[in-house]
């Protein structure tokens, strides 16, 4: 890491050399993170109260941007450090309420010029979305819950943020695929199966229209599973719409069912989105996985990547 951007209203500071420090790159959700700790000597004259925002830089390229949540300075025996601590531009959606409002008709022109814009978030690149009729926002939801509903809700795309703070409104290219062999210097992997919490089936009831859809998790079925949950929709609804609540409660539910886990002693290994195909001769979970969540960072132990795998199919 050749060093570390702290702004306050714009004007940038350097921040010493760490002696530490960690990367989270989600998917979306939740939202990305960061934590570094310096060196920090009583001769410094920058105030970190006055810091906003935060930029990461590895050989020239960006690899992180986000927020500053946090400051702590501290003097011990061992020495004085400073914590700075914080998410990625997510939590400027996250942070601010939206109003609550009803669309005839919404677009994602609309969601970003009203709920996504405001807040100097630009977008990367995005797909074609169509139009939804009908599209609420309730009160007291966050800017972030707005566009996630309208992106991955109804047209099933992981709205999440690049390295550089971008909005990204595209599905997963699969462009990037890694090899985890018996060559790969793994020093720790986890496999987490989880059934508690899984659905098994979704029952989406339309009392007004006495209308009812079912949808099955039909591989979760075939392990035995058997849990079901009864949504009753507001008002009067659409077919689609009511298909969409039953699939989207059952992804949300199946994200953890299986979980692996894998660390490397390489910093940047991989990213959200990245598909891995997992072969190994001492492991008996083979197969194509896409990386969820990707955790980097070095401490006393020296560079690591962290990898949280999934199924390629599973949307966050």
């Amino acid at each position: 890491m050749t060093g570390y951007v702290i702004s306050a209203q714009g004007d940038a500071t350097a921040l010493p050399a760490p002696l530490s420090w960690t990367f989270q790159y989600t998917s979306g959700v939740p939202c990305d993170s960061f934590q570094v700790r310096c060196l920090w000597e009583g001769t410094n004259t920058v105030d970190p109260r006055q810091w906003c925002t935060f930029q990461a830089l590895d050989e020239d390229q960006v690899v992180f941007t986000g927020v500053v949540d946090e400051c702590e300075t501290a003097l011990t025996p061992q020495g004085a450090w400073i914590d700075v601590s914080g998410r990625g531009m997510a939590a400027r959606l996250l942070d601010n309420e939206a109003l609550g409002q009803d669309y005839q008709v919404a677009t994602l022109a609309d969601i970003l010029r009203d709920h996504v814009s405001p807040y100097g978030i630009t977008v990367a690149s995005q797909a074609y979305m169509a139009p939804v009729s009908q599209f609420s926002v309730a009160v007291g939801s966050s800017e972030w819950s707005v566009l996630y509903d309208f992106v991955r809700y109804y047209h099933s795309i992981s709205p999440r943020f690049d390295w550089e703070g971008r909005l990204v409104l595209t599905p997963w290219e699969d462009n990037t695929r890694l090899l985890l062999d018996d060559a790969t210097p793994v020093t720790k992997l986890v496999c987490r199966d989880k059934r508690y919490g899984v659905l098994s089936q979704v029952v989406v009831r339309d009392r007004y229209q006495q209308l009812t859809q079912v949808v099955n998790n039909t591989d979760f079925q075939a392990l035995g599973g058997s849990r079901r949950q009864v949504l009753t929709m507001p008002g009067k609804s659409q077919y689609q719409a009511m298909r969409y609540s039953g699939q989207f409660q059952l992804d949300q539910s199946a994200t953890e069912q299986l979980v692996l886990e894998v660390t490397i002693p390489v910093l940047f290994y991989g990213k959200p989105g990245d598909l891995v195909q997992l072969q190994r001769s001492d492991w008996g979970r083979d197969g194509l996985y896409r990386v969820n969540q990707a955790q980097v960072g070095v401490d006393e132990s020296g560079g690591w990547t962290r990898l949280e795998l999934m199924s390629p199919e599973v949307l966050v």
